[in-house]
């Protein structure tokens, strides 16, 4: 009996084109791999696994995620999923075989006429199995997709978190092919922005966020379906003294009507505009601030 535990979001599919892979981010690799499935006609269903694998082997090593679970699932649908399964990465799990794999996963749960994997994919106890063997050692089609480059840097989520948490977001966006994302409730800070004209939504986010490094950025604010231009500045407020830690906080710009207290919102990053810095008096700050909104403005009507 398998250790498996899948959650489907969309309709249980067999025969179909199985892409297999974390899909942190759905990143223009793993778009390219499920074009592969479009390709050959065939519905995809996309195979993710949850909580991180890293959270097994190595829990004080588990990586920054690029998209919460749900946002996950929901890019995998854009990019061509016609179903997602959600397989729960457990201990158990991970001490399956290669042959159990295919055997009490793969075949009965999916039962896939093709197979779509990056070319460095491993599975098994011990990531003892590989493209080859999955190829030699089962009935089905298997394909290997080549690692996406750009330029002469392979793309994997990896690099997208360096290049975000570097602050490299313009970067980032071309290999995620969309704005970096961070979802999370809006929650009580110090409302000093309300008194000085920019209220802010200041967002609260759990260590597994990837967070750009400190500074303002230029973006989108979203809750539901109503999404609005937005300034984003990450720090600390050094122009201020008894701030307390690290802030992500998202002004809609041009708006002091909202209330967005316990929503979940969304903040998009489209531009760095410039690193976080200490001004000598609020209204130099206040001066600046116009500024990065005038900016944030044309760029997001671009």
């Amino acid at each position: 009996m398998s250790s498996a535990e899948v959650t489907w979001h969309g309709s249980p599919l067999l025969g179909s084109a199985l892409a297999i892979g974390i899909f942190d981010g759905v990143h223009i690799g793993h778009q390219v791999i499920l074009q592969e499935g479009i390709k050959e006609n065939m519905p995809v269903v996309a195979l993710t696994f949850d909580p991180h694998p890293t959270s097994v082997f190595a829990p004080d090593r588990v990586p920054t995620r690029l998209l919460t679970l749900n946002n996950r699932i929901a890019q995998l649908s854009i990019h061509g999923a016609t179903s997602v399964a959600v397989m729960k990465f457990s201990s158990q799990f991970s001490q399956l075989t290669p042959d159990q794999f295919i055997n009490e996963v793969l075949k009965p749960i999916f039962d896939p006429a093709l197979v779509l994997v990056g070319e460095n994919f491993t599975f098994g106890a011990k990531a003892a199995g590989n493209v080859e063997y999955l190829q030699s050692n089962s009935s089905f089609k298997v394909k290997a997709i080549p690692l996406y480059n750009h330029g002469n840097i392979k793309v994997s989520s990896t690099r997208i978190r360096e290049a975000i948490k570097a602050g490299n977001i313009e970067i980032a966006n071309q290999l995620l092919t969309r704005p970096h994302q961070l979802v999370g409730p809006v929650v009580h800070g110090e409302k000093r922005g309300r008194t000085i004209g920019y209220p802010t939504a200041n967002i609260g986010l759990d260590s597994y966020a990837t967070i750009p490094s400190d500074g303002v950025y230029a973006g989108w604010l979203s809750v539901g379906a109503h999404r609005w231009s937005a300034a984003i500045s990450i720090g600390t407020n050094p122009t201020f003294d008894g701030v307390r830690g690290r802030q992500v906080e998202a002004y809609a710009l041009d708006r002091d009507d909202l209330d967005l207290y316990d929503q979940e919102v969304k903040v998009e990053f489209g531009w760095r505009l410039r690193d976080t810095i200490k001004f000598g008096s609020l209204d130099e700050l206040l001066v600046q601030m116009k500024k990065d909104c005038d900016e944030a403005r044309k760029l997001t009507s671009l």
